[in-house]
This record gives C-alpha cells, structure tokens and sequence, in this order.
C-alpha cells in the first residue's frame, strides 16, 4: 500500500469509541433495561478496544486516542454496573 492511499484513522477504534459511548449513556435505564443494553454494547465496545489497540499500535500509533477514550465509556459503564446502574437506579 502507498502512502498516499494509506488510511490515517483506526475506523475499529472509533466503532469502538461510538459502541462504548452508547453503553455508557443507555447504562442508567432502570429495571435491568440499561444493563442488558448498555451492558451489552460495553461488552462489544471492550472486544472492539482490544483490536483497536493491536491495529493501532501496528500502524505505529494511528487512531490511539479514540481507543484510550472508548477504553474509558467502558470502564466507567462497568463500574456504573458494579454500584447499580441498569437494575437498582
């Protein structure tokens, strides 16, 4: 592959910014609705990080940032989950 037609972004990272983002933000819903939904994308979310991340750091470090933001939206989903969010809240 040229340069030229060489890809500058990590489209799996910011797929993996995007799903992590609508985890964190459906998570709140009540009566387990948030947790199977929100629960589930920051699952997806977190599989999309980890490929990301290698394909960043095989492109020496392109599309890093959106992985370390949607790496964030699933850790902060996850302990949203831990203290209630989705089922109590």
């Amino acid at each position: 592959m040229s340069y030229a037609t060489e890809r500058r972004s990590n489209p799996t990272a910011w797929a993996a910014f995007w799903v992590g983002l609508a985890g964190l933000i459906l998570m709140p819903i009540p009566l387990f609705i948030g947790l199977i939904l929100g629960g589930g994308l920051s699952l997806i979310a977190a599989v999309l990080v980890v490929i990301a991340l290698f394909k960043g750091l095989a492109r020496s470090g392109k599309g890093i940032a959106p992985v370390v933001f949607a790496a964030i939206f699933v850790l902060l989903t996850w302990g949203g989950i831990s203290i209630g969010g989705g089922w109590i809240w």
